[in-house]
């Protein structure tokens, strides 16, 4: 498998940005970093390819994973009964 090229416009301190750098790190991966705080011409470029302003934006060989709106919230634990309808054990 060819190696993917990776570019990651993340911000200098964001903890969504800092969880990016470590899962690149985890599987180790190369990336390009492009700091959009740092570089305004970095977010410029990031709000171009990926349609919308939100960070952190990944690039992996041209297919641009950005941020997406969506009618699930993402700053917060599913709640219980959501599971209890969706969740079936097999025992």
């Amino acid at each position: 498998m060819q190696t993917p090229e990776i570019t990651a416009y993340l911000k200098t301190y964001c903890g969504w940005s800092a969880g990016v750098r470590a899962v690149l790190a985890k599987y180790n991966l190369p990336y390009t970093e492009k700091d959009i705080i740092q570089n305004p011409a970095f977010r410029w470029e990031m709000e171009t390819k990926s349609g919308q302003p939100l960070s952190p934006c990944v690039e992996i060989s041209g297919h641009m994973l950005a941020d997406a709106a969506t009618e699930v919230p993402t700053n917060a634990p599913c709640p219980t009964e959501q599971h209890e309808g969706v969740v079936k054990l097999n025992l």
